[in-house]
């Protein structure tokens, strides 16, 4: 076979695509097996000699939507469907 040109025509076939967990091109179609986050393995693949790579998917990295009402929430002892009491008028 020619190393050339002729035989850079047939790299026509993907051997990674979509993850289902990650959303990254990383999903191995044979091997059945994601290459950044481990799908389908239950636990996230993560190392510490890639220590940008945990701060990039890590808490906070999204919009938390959930977790940033949290806080406040716990501040109240989470109350939920009660009215403060009235306190009367603030003097000045």
């Amino acid at each position: 076979m020619t190393k050339g040109t002729t035989s850079r025509g047939e790299r026509g076939h993907h051997s990674h695509r979509l993850c289902k967990r990650c959303g990254k091109r990383s999903f191995h179609t044979r091997l059945r097996r994601c290459a950044s986050c481990a799908y389908p393995n239950p636990s996230m693949r993560r190392y510490h000699w890639s220590v940008q790579a945990i701060r990039r998917r890590t808490t906070g990295a999204g919009r938390m939507r959930y977790l940033k009402k949290v806080e406040r929430r716990a501040g109240n002892n989470f109350r939920e469907g009660t009215v403060a009491k009235y306190q009367g008028q603030k003097k000045e």
